[in-house]
């Protein structure tokens, strides 16, 4: 039975917590999806929106209705490039760089949450066979899970 599948379990794990980080995110007046958007831009801001959906790895009117929204909200505007009219950058607004740490700080406490019921050993395990599970390149071209520390 699929239940009984540890992918089901992870599945089951990862609904539960986005649903709680959808419900935080909506008291900053974020949709859930749109602080993934930001992340990129807290990385590197002024990325084009064809460059935002390539490292997000989700389709193109995705991104435009999440920037739309964004735009809307004041969090981030985007600003044509002066070499390709077609092109345009999305930037953070000060609104939008302010979230940042507030966003940074639901998933750290959704992480302790999540591992409150692991003694120290076993939360350095879980993240440590995780990390090993990650074995593909992620839409973001990542290889690996970059510096994911456990809670202890």
């Amino acid at each position: 039975m699929l239940d009984e599948t540890l992918t089901y379990a992870l599945i089951k794990i990862t609904k539960v917590h986005r649903y709680r980080i959808a419900a935080e995110l909506s008291e900053l007046g974020l949709h859930v999806g749109q602080e993934m958007l930001l992340n990129q831009l807290w990385r590197e801001d002024g990325l084009s929106q064809s460059e935002l959906i390539s490292r997000l790895g989700v389709e193109p009117p995705t991104v435009t209705k999440a920037l739309q929204r964004l735009e809307r909200s004041g969090f981030v505007h985007r600003t044509p490039d002066p070499r390709r009219p077609r092109l345009s950058h999305v930037h953070l607004t000060e609104a939008g760089k302010a979230l940042q740490r507030p966003v940074e700080e639901i998933w750290r406490k959704t992480d302790e949450e999540l591992l409150a019921q692991l003694d120290p050993e076993d939360r350095r395990t879980i993240t440590r066979l995780i990390g090993a599970l990650w074995t593909c390149p992620s839409a973001e071209g990542e290889t690996g899970l970059p510096k994911m520390t456990p809670c202890d």
